[in-house]
């Protein structure tokens, strides 16, 4: 039954020149070219979903980037382009390779990748913080950052490699026409280079964050009480652009945004230097972690890919693995939690973080067995009280079902986790899991996220990633897009 009594989008087909791409071994499906036969039949994507999700990514494609939405966030974020890369392969190849080389071209000499690459047409008003408050030309000259653009100074997921192995799959012969994995392997093993060394603030292995929006969670709950401890910027001193395009009640809180402003503030004014005293941030999470190891296995295959040794990448991908079971994992809980560096222990709020490292291949069987059960618990409810995963536990004395990531359901958490259901043999909840996301991803309008309970649409519409990913979904269960 779909949520809050909606009946399920009738299907019909809707006619394109495609059909769906061949299952690899692994259950997934990825784009190929006609060339050679291996183009197979497809059932029809529900009424919508194909042409919906196209107009999205069309609307919001900026003729190199994609932007999330066209007023809430009129830039280049860094892992949205690397889901909406995933997704629009299935479009066009080309367009999803030149949506991440865009994204590379703004990369930092320290190899970290911004997580916002800012377009100078945009007028300045429209975005805050804006190029004018991150002055990343001026203020990351030493760590590197690029003359010709202006970016943020923090970083976002690393998902990057992933999705550009799964872009290059979509189409080898354009890939290597246009020598896309040759230009991105070094940009790729420089940003995981950075990770592992520099971000390394725990000194345990594992790769740390210095702001709540470098993990994507941005007010989790689990930030709240490293947070506690920044003295928030005076709410005179910044104004907050997003409430123009969405509910207050939606957002986090103007106490949350001044601590916001204030950690990037000084991590600006120490030009960006991850060393010496140090941020007032630093949280090891499970998440950020988990598409590291993922996308050290990808990065492996890209460099056999390209003639260069694989060994560095798997052996790291073992390393990480093991320090993140060492330093995260809690049998108590079921699922990982993240670390407070500077606090000097786990922060004991259970977050969708935790189960994003069912997406490590190898992951010991229990913990994985363990995670699934998290996942379909009361906790998080997945397939009994909710059909999309929310982003914070359901009993947790911080859920919202409507604040951004303190409960709400997100398309690309959604999607990580039914790769990662899929990769540990669950085939059926993983079934359940796109089929419930490729429903409230047409219903809701793609909306940015949902209520998890209900589905309805919380934040904006027509939200980049979500189109992509459905996409994505709906090829892999062998519709037509």
């Amino acid at each position: 039954m779909a949520w809050g009594g909606r009946p399920p989008p009738a299907g019909s087909a809707e006619p394109h020149a495609r059909t769906a791409w061949p299952r690899r071994a692994d259950g997934y499906v990825d784009g190929r070219t006609a060339r050679g036969g291996l183009l197979t039949s497809a059932r029809p994507a529900p009424t919508g979903l194909a042409s919906g999700a196209r107009r999205v990514l069309t609307d919001n494609w900026t003729g190199s980037s994609t932007v999330p939405a066209p007023g809430l966030y009129p830039h280049q974020w860094s892992w949205d382009s690397a889901f909406i890369a995933i997704g629009s392969r299935h479009i066009s190849p080309r367009r999803a390779q030149r949506e991440l080389e865009t994204l590379f071209a703004a990369q930092w000499g320290d190899g970290r990748i911004p997580h916002i690459v800012f377009n100078p047409a945009v007028p300045p008003a429209a975005y805050f913080p804006g190029p004018g408050f991150w002055r990343s030309s001026t203020a990351g000259a030493a760590a590197g950052a690029p003359r010709g653009v202006e970016t943020s100074g923090i970083v976002q997921p690393p998902v990057h490699a992933l999705a550009a192995l799964l872009v290059h799959r979509a189409d080898p012969r354009s890939s290597a026409r246009h020598g896309f994995l040759a230009r991105a392997y070094p940009r790729l093993a420089a940003w995981h280079r950075y990770l592992t060394g520099a971000r390394d603030l725990g000194g345990g292995g594992l790769v740390a964050v210095v702001h709540p929006w470098e993990p994507g969670m941005d007010n989790s709950p689990c930030w709240d009480a490293p947070l506690a401890r920044v003295e928030p910027a005076p709410p005179g001193t910044f104004r907050r652009a997003d409430l123009d395009h969405g509910a207050a009640s939606d957002r986090p809180t103007d106490l949350d945004y001044g601590r916001y402003v204030r950690l990037a503030a000084d991590y600006r004014d120490g030009g960006y230097a991850d060393g010496g005293a140090g941020p007032a941030f630093v949280v090891e999470d499970p998440g950020v972690n988990a598409l590291l190891i993922a996308s050290e296995h990808a990065l492996a295959e890209i460099a056999a890919l390209v003639g260069t040794d694989a060994s560095v990448h798997r052996d790291r991908a073992a390393r990480l693995t093991a320090a993140l079971v060492d330093r995260l994992w809690d049998p108590s809980a079921g699922l990982f939690l993240c670390r407070d560096v500077l606090g000097g222990g786990p922060i004991r709020e259970l977050s969708a973080a935790g189960l994003l490292p069912l997406l490590v291949p190898g992951l010991p069987h229990g913990i994985a067995a363990a995670l699934v059960r998290t996942a379909r618990g009361a906790h998080f409810g997945l397939g009994h009280q909710t059909r999309l995963v929310p982003s914070y536990d359901l009993l947790g004395p911080a859920f919202d079902a409507a604040r951004y990531w303190r409960g709400p359901a997100w398309f690309n958490v959604n999607w990580l986790l039914e790769r990662g259901l899929r990769q540990h043999g669950q085939a059926a909840p993983a079934d359940a899991l796109r089929a419930a996301a490729l429903e409230t991803a047409v219903a809701s309008g793609f909306a940015e996220y949902v209520d998890p309970y209900t589905g309805e649409a919380r934040g904006t519409r027509g939200f980049s990633w979500t189109a992509a990913l459905a996409l994505d979904l709906a090829v892999a269960a062998g519709q037509s897009v």
